[in-house]
């Protein structure tokens, strides 16, 4: 069994977005107090290097190797909503981004007649993605004294317009790859 072109590109494109989520919280938490957050974000892009292998080792199974692939999902953000200001701002993208990843893992998990060693590789790193959500929305919270709830809240809702905006244009940009995936194969079941 092998994987279609569109197949290793797809997991390719997430294995990309792994490795970069990885080196920017990696470089965040080296630039942090050490602390409670400090310690989750370490965790965190410990998490999502693994992510990459996890990735890289799934695509190797069916005899292939990964694409290099330019550019992640998440470097589109910057277009669409700027650059984070600060900690707050990080955290709250974050809780979106992560949100955005487990909803496409759930929703790639459901194509009928998914090869079972993908099916493996999304489980094992959806258990990761819960606890991401739930750290940074538990240091989110702890943030509101801070920032006030309020303020959080329109912060995660621009940053949910913005991917919103990224994942419509991601989409379009690679109806062709993720189309056959999703679409065609769900119409056939």
């Amino acid at each position: 069994m092998s994987l279609t072109e569109n197949e290793r590109w797809l997991l390719s494109f997430y294995r990309t977005s792994e490795i970069s989520g990885s080196l920017f919280f990696g470089r965040l938490a080296r630039s942090m107090r050490p602390g409670p957050v400090q310690c989750d974000m370490t965790k965190h892009f410990a998490d999502e290097a693994q992510h990459a292998y996890y990735w890289t080792d799934c695509i190797q199974h069916f005899g292939v190797e990964p694409y290099k692939l330019s550019l992640a999902y998440q470097d589109q953000y910057v277009s669409a909503c700027g650059v984070p200001a600060n900690l707050m701002e990080v955290l709250a993208i974050t809780q979106i981004f992560e949100k955005r990843v487990i909803n496409q893992y759930a929703r790639h998990i459901r194509v009928p007649g998914l090869k079972p060693k993908i099916v493996e590789t999304i489980e094992r790193i959806m258990e990761d993605e819960k606890w991401h959500i739930e750290w940074v929305r538990d240091a989110l919270k702890a943030m509101e004294p801070e920032w006030g709830k309020d303020f959080i809240d329109d912060t995660k809702r621009r940053f949910r317009e913005a991917d919103q905006e990224v994942y419509q244009k991601t989409l379009e940009e690679h109806e062709e790859r993720i189309g056959e995936l999703f679409e065609t194969k769900a119409r056939r079941a």
